[in-house]
């Protein structure tokens, strides 16, 4: 992989550590796995990014980072990809995962007429809620595996790539 370009737009690990707000987590953020780029802590850190990228709740980042603790996958490219989902992909994604769960759990429901306001949402999330999170689980699922056996295939050939144009000169 590009390492070099991933470091140039990666936070300085040194001074995250040293930051007054994150002081708390301690030892934690000493774990070489949330800072170095390897294949291995890249690829879980995609499928951990763009696994809480589907999550419909407000602090993805949190648990985000949270699982980039527990499954040792790299912090800030975890953390980044949550913004996948942001506010003007949000609704499509989310509009699509519904309709994924709606048609796990047995087809639309015909009476939901779908608005794009906050006061439509809040008068119709008891309804959509199950439908939205399961179709968002399946979709994290599915993409997380997905971009984790991506990023590890693209790794291997990138290195099997550059190994070879070495061997030829």
């Amino acid at each position: 992989m590009p390492r070099k370009l991933i470091k140039k737009y990666m936070p300085d690990e040194s001074k995250l550590k040293e930051h007054k707000h994150l002081s708390w987590l301690g030892d934690h953020l000493h774990e070489p796995n949330l800072w170095h780029l390897t294949r291995k802590s890249v690829s879980r850190a995609f499928f951990v990014g763009i696994f809480c990228a589907f999550l419909p709740i407000p602090a993805q980042m949190l648990v985000a980072a949270a699982m980039a603790f527990i499954f040792r996958s790299n912090l800030p490219i975890s953390v980044g990809l949550v913004w996948l989902t942001n506010p003007i992909t949000m609704p499509p994604i989310f509009y699509g995962t519904y309709l994924v769960g709606a048609a796990l759990l047995g087809g639309q429901d015909p009476t939901i007429q779908f608005e794009l306001s906050m006061s439509w949402l809040s008068e119709s999330l008891s309804a959509i809620w199950w439908p939205l999170l399961l179709g968002s689980l399946v979709c994290g699922l599915i993409g997380g595996v997905a971009s984790y056996f991506a990023v590890r295939g693209l790794w291997m050939w990138h290195v099997n790539r550059n190994w070879a144009r070495r061997r030829n000169r």
